[in-house]
């Protein structure tokens, strides 16, 4: 189960973090890649690391913020490929501020970031997706976009995430004729470059141990697991499905 030899997997925000991880687990389960962001010499070093495990990858420079660019690397992968099979949406960022405090330019820096990209990225991967009528969408979301905080305000990012999954679910229900499922992980606490000084707060570890019911922050490779069954063609029947990977954060 969960082979993925012969797929065709691209995936944004692939030169660190989480984006990284994901490229590291398709690659294991035999998919080819077109991994895309913006650092090149990240994703060309990613290329060296993951071709000897035998499958093709194609590192494609691309800022999600860009119609341009997004427009121009789906030429590009078509092109090489010949068919996209697997989008995963993981490029993010965000400017952390409060509800009163926020101006224009960080909160549209963070909507365009992690909300806007995902609707244009999959409208330009799956227009080629449903040539074949087939595709895998996986959008990754966060906790945070199915619930608010008491601890950092971060009105922006919440606010994005929670448009990440309601977009999810509207465009499952669109593209479910066309034979693409969509659907998104909402992961809890994960060190990647953008949370990495806040969670190795003292009080930040003091949250997780007190609001996460397993006590602890995700662990490297454990968002893997969920993103390789959602595109998997074992998956066929699963799509809109929000799911958390979160340590029961969102369960209490």
């Amino acid at each position: 189960m969960f082979n993925l030899k012969g797929r065709v997997a691209v995936i944004t925000g692939a030169s660190s973090g989480l984006g990284k991880q994901m490229a590291k687990a398709f690659a294991e389960q035999g998919a080819d890649l077109a991994i895309l962001a913006r650092r090149v010499d990240r994703l060309e070093e990613l290329k060296a690391e993951l071709e000897p495990m035998g499958v093709r990858v194609v590192p494609v420079k691309c800022d999600v913020t860009s119609t341009e660019d997004i427009d121009n690397a789906a030429s590009l992968v078509e092109q090489t490929y010949g068919k996209v099979d697997i989008l995963v949406n993981c490029a993010g960022s965000s400017k952390d501020k409060g509800a009163l405090e926020m101006n224009d330019e960080e909160w549209d820096f963070t909507i365009s970031t992690d909300m806007t990209s995902v609707f244009k990225m999959t409208r330009a991967f799956g227009n080629i997706m449903k040539k074949r009528n087939y595709g895998r969408v996986i959008n990754i979301a966060s906790m945070y976009g199915m619930v608010g905080n008491s601890e950092i305000p971060t009105i922006a990012y919440h606010s994005s995430k929670g448009g990440v999954v309601n977009y999810t679910r509207a465009a499952a229900a669109e593209l479910a004729p066309l034979g693409i499922t969509v659907n998104a992980i909402c992961p809890g606490y994960f060190y990647t470059e953008l949370t990495t000084q806040v969670l190795d707060t003292e009080m930040f570890q003091q949250f997780a141990q007190s609001h996460v019911p397993m006590k602890r922050y995700g662990k490297e490779g454990e968002l893997n697991a969920a993103a390789i069954f959602l595109a998997s063609d074992e998956a066929s029947y699963v799509t809109g499905v929000i799911l958390p990977v979160d340590g029961g954060y969102t369960a209490v």
